[in-house]
């Protein structure tokens, strides 16, 4: 997560408030409860009193330390880069300009790779060559005469008749005082866990379509806020990290609160973990930090049973590549991903099994699809890559990707993404088999995913956006099929549900939305009188934004006069009317 992107950028930053670089990192998280004295306090000074104007300096830093984590007070920089300027200047504010999907993404790396055949076979299309497009009156009239699959529907013709009903439509579910951070289903979908500012995490009964407060746990050891969490693969407990040298592990189930810190046995004063995960036998829990370094605590032995340095600077995401728990991946703060085999690392320096570059800068989120082959990466340079991990990098790339790390001037925190940023770069001996361009990603380490293998055959990818998006790309083809607004800040966290066709999202905003697909007709947006999400009609809104919604309701009342209702609804589940879901 770090400041900028890497050590050698951090010293360089400064405050608009005279802040000291040390002091700045401090006060960017949040003081523990009773005060801390720091380098200023007693203890440091080796005196036995306190004067006033030391209780006057630690007021000012604690006042201070409130104003970052509010956002009225911002660190600015004394190097800014020359692509930033102070029309561009804002904290939390949409980016200017606003991502643009890329109209051709370069599909020619993909197509010759694995994942492309085996993607259209999962998702109910023979091969590449097979053009055809069938339609849900011919798949049912050929179950119903015996014509295909002996009379049944397999995963893969689920999928074709699920495609068109992808999540256009969304309900809050809970709205909380301050930022969320993590929203993530357990294996089972039948657990919805959520992290908010509040230094509350608390755990929903999603059963049976439902929304139901299980447990709400006060987290120990929040600074700026607890910064992920992970569910065991059996849904008996979760774990969350926060600026602590311990991993915290709490039951799911039951009435009294089990609350266990694992400790990792850091030496450094400001210790975090960015990212955490099980690994599917539910007996350890991997964790990326911020000194550099990848840590696995084993459960069954109650102490860490391993520790690599992997990074130069911050490891934000971590996770496990297959059920064996045996190959790890990491990627950090220098933008790179590190692949690591337990069964060949060496006490000492570890060496890793390979590396895969092309990111030109920080990576905030990695997801394995579990087949030990493919990786999915989010990266601050406002890309999402697809991996093959059999292909590793050149050396030669490698350096790149670090010169052009080394090169960033900008602190995605709170400043504006690069002019530069936005034009579609590549560098040189990138390896990623795709690229997907069309959110935005700022503030803070979002998070991206496959979609569910069961209900759609890992056909999507998926991600967070600062915009207060959720975006849906097509994993073969780098197009955006779905991209839902409707939160008013950035999504941080995003969380298909395993068996059904729901996605929640964690939103800075304070709320938890769920999308769902609903069929309605074009007029049901646009009608006058409906309240918007903050309870405002458009009785509220300008004379020109009135006329222009009567105007589109008065010609969509024209449109449907002309054909029956029932006609426009069975033309919509049509091949040509899905948005080329079926390509």
């Amino acid at each position: 997560m770090g400041s900028i992107n890497s050590s050698n950028r951090r010293s360089r930053m400064s405050s608009s408030v005279d802040l000291t670089s040390g002091q700045s990192e401090d006060l960017s998280r949040e003081e523990p409860e009773g005060g801390n004295e720091g380098e200023g306090g007693a203890a440091a000074r080796g005196g036995d009193e306190v004067t006033d104007s030391d209780n006057e300096q630690h007021d000012l830093s604690t006042i201070l330390a409130y104003l970052i984590r509010s956002g009225q007070v911002r660190i600015l920089h004394s190097d800014q880069d020359e692509d930033y300027t102070d029309d561009d200047e804002g904290y939390f504010e949409h980016p200017k300009p606003a991502p643009i999907a890329d109209p051709n993404p370069d599909t020619s790396r993909i197509k010759k790779n694995d994942i492309y055949e085996e993607t259209l076979l999962k998702t109910g299309r023979s091969s590449a060559f097979d053009k055809t497009h069938p339609t849900i009156p011919q798949m049912l009239f050929k179950r119903q005469c015996g014509m295909q699959n002996q009379g049944k529907f397999i995963p893969s013709d689920r999928r074709v008749i699920s495609k068109p009903f992808l999540p256009n439509s969304s309900t809050t579910l809970d709205n909380y005082r301050q930022k969320t951070f993590c929203g993530t289903y357990s294996v089972d979908g039948n657990i919805f866990l959520s992290a908010s500012q509040d230094q509350c995490i608390r755990v929903y009964d999603t059963r049976d379509d439902e929304f139901k407060l299980l447990k709400k746990v006060r987290a120990r050891d929040v600074g700026w806020s607890v910064l992920d969490t992970a569910f065991s693969p059996d849904g008996n407990y979760m774990a969350y990290s926060s600026w602590s040298d311990c991993i915290h592990l709490c039951n799911v189930y039951g009435d009294e609160e089990i609350h266990q810190a694992l400790p990792l046995h850091p030496n450094a004063n400001s210790f975090c973990i960015f990212s955490l995960t099980f690994s599917s036998d539910n007996r350890e829990i991997m964790g990326g930090a911020n000194d550099g370094n990848l840590y696995v605590y084993d459960r069954d032995s109650g102490q860490r049973s391993l520790k690599i340095e992997t990074h130069e600077d911050d490891v934000n995401a971590v996770a496990f590549a297959d059920r064996s728990s045996q190959i790890l991946f990491s990627g950090g703060d220098d933008g790179l991903i590190k692949v690591w085999d337990r069964r060949t690392l060496k006490e000492g320096s570890p060496v890793p099994v390979g590396i895969m570059a092309g990111h030109y800068d920080g990576i905030t989120f990695i997801d394995s699809k579990g087949d030990s082959r493919y990786l999915l990466s989010n990266s601050k340079d406002q890309t999402m890559k697809l991996w093959d991990v059999r292909n590793f990098s050149p050396q030669d790339a490698i350096e790149q990707t670090k010169r052009a790390v080394s090169k960033q001037r900008w602190d995605y925190r709170w400043q504006q993404v690069p002019k530069r940023m936005l034009k579609k770069p590549q560098l040189e001996g990138d390896g990623s088999v795709m690229t997907y361009r069309g959110h935005s990603v700022l503030h803070t380490l979002i998070r991206c995913r496959f979609s569910p293998e069961y209900s759609t055959g890992q056909r999507y990818v998926y991600t967070g956006c600062a915009l207060g998006n959720l975006v849906v790309y097509d994993l073969l083809s780098g197009n955006v099929v779905r991209k839902l607004e409707g939160h008013r800040s950035c999504v941080r966290d995003v969380s298909w549900h395993p068996y059904e066709n729901n996605i929640m999202t964690a939103s800075w905003d304070g709320t938890v939305r769920k999308w769902t697909y609903e069929a309605k007709d074009e007029i049901n947006d646009l009608r006058v009188d409906s309240p918007d999400d903050n309870g405002n009609s458009d009785d509220d809104d300008d004379d020109e934004s009135r006329r222009r919604r009567r105007s589109l309701r008065h010609c969509h009342e024209k449109r449907l006069s002309k054909k029956q209702r029932t006609s426009s609804q069975c033309e919509y589940l049509m091949p040509e009317k899905c948005g080329g879901l079926f390509d």
